[in-house]
């Protein structure tokens, strides 16, 4: 299912790529790449493409969301009159879990009155990919060693696991990337990693250039060219959060909570890598390297950071904020957290807090505004677990 059905074609091809030693690019449409070596290219036919959920939804077994964080909770309210109710288990998920999925879920089934939905979410997403040419072809850069998933009912992981999760890792990268199951979609909402990383890099790109380059050879790369800056900014915040886990954990102590970690943990977990630092865990990465800034460019020819992507749009209100409110509701102080929020809402006419609080006026009177717990009707903190 596609916005844009028309530019899709039959047969989809995957090619699983490396950085390449040369320092051309290579144009796919009209959008540069760094050169890569490709190792495989995997291809795939699709059966049905359309842009109306009445043509696939009701056949799915699985369906699985690959958008933007924030486009999430309207995509499922499309979703959900389609689903097939006739089926014993329709399974409904995404590849990247941060947000509190599992709240977006179950206020659909609650609207829809369905009962056969078994949830899931993986944490990080589990390759780095992108888009050569759209519908057509994309790149993967490598699978992630160890990838971890949130599954309700629990039961369901082993099921999911075989008709799934192996499929888009194991099978086609070399027995890699084998899945473990969360005890919670918390753990993932509050250490899923881009909405860490994303935020204070593009603010440290603000804060040593301003955000704005004069050519687009000026623009650094984003994980390859990862600074001091922009390592200290992630330290502070990550700390923030690690104030908001540590909450979490005090509060909920049945729970274990194994994959809810920091991100210099969770990266040598997830990567099996023994990196010492921030810095080096962007630097030294050969999955990250090919990996650019993304930019707009202005009217006077120069390029600046892009604040309509997402971000700023999911990384901000669909994930920093969300720690903001769980560490406001346990009454942890986080200021760096405020400080990230206070930035990216000045970039784009926001204000998500007002007088050293989250702004629940603002941020509710536009549904899909934000996804802070009380967007699904979550007003105790102790209701946030699935």
């Amino acid at each position: 299912m596609t916005r844009r059905p028309q530019a899709w074609s039959k047969v989809i091809t995957c090619e699983l790529q490396r950085p390449s030693k040369k320092k051309e690019m290579i144009t796919y449409g009209n959008v540069n790449h760094p050169s890569a070596e490709v190792i495989q290219a995997v291809k795939g036919s699709c059966d049905k493409i359309s842009s109306d959920p009445a043509d696939v939804i009701p056949d799915a077994d699985v369906i699985v969301l690959c958008m933007p964080v924030h486009q999430y909770r309207d995509a499922l309210n499309r979703l959900a009159p389609y689903i097939n109710r006739t089926k014993k288990e329709v399974y409904v998920g995404t590849v990247y879990g941060q947000a509190g999925f599992n709240w977006m879920v179950h206020e659909v089934e609650r609207n829809y009155r369905l009962e056969n939905v078994v949830t899931f979410a993986i944490g990080l997403i589990p390759w780095i990919c992108r888009t050569m040419k759209y519908g057509e072809l994309g790149a993967n850069y490598g699978t992630k060693v160890v990838n971890v998933a949130a599954v309700t009912p629990r039961n369901k992981f082993d099921r999911l696991k075989e008709i799934f999760f192996d499929d888009i890792t194991v099978r086609w990268h070399q027995g890699k990337g084998e899945f473990y199951q969360a005890c919670s979609f918390l753990s993932l909402t509050l250490s899923v990693d881009n909405q860490i990383i994303h935020p204070c890099r593009c603010y440290g790109l603000w804060k040593r250039y301003g955000g704005k380059w004069a050519a687009e050879d000026d623009i650094p790369f984003f994980y390859k060219d990862f600074d001091d800056v922009s390592a200290k900014c992630m330290m502070l915040l990550d700390a923030d959060y690690s104030s908001v886990r540590d909450a979490v954990r005090k509060a909920f102590p049945d729970r274990e909570f194994k994959y809810m970690l920091d991100y210099l943990t969770l990266e040598r977990v997830t990567h099996n890598s023994k990196h010492a630092n921030i810095k080096d865990s962007f630097k030294n990465s050969e999955q990250l390297a090919l990996i650019k800034t993304p930019t707009m460019k202005l009217d006077d020819g120069t390029y600046a950071l892009d604040t309509e992507g997402r971000f700023f749009t999911d990384d901000i209100p669909y994930g920093v904020l969300i720690a903001r409110w769980v560490g406001q509701e346990f009454g942890v102080e986080t200021p760096f957290i405020d400080e990230i929020i206070e930035w990216a809402g000045s970039m784009r006419g926001e204000h998500f807090l007002k007088d050293g609080k989250i702004d629940l006026d603002y941020c509710m009177k536009q549904i899909g505004k934000t996804g802070i717990p009380p967007a699904y009707g979550i007003t105790d903190v102790k209701e946030i677990l699935d």
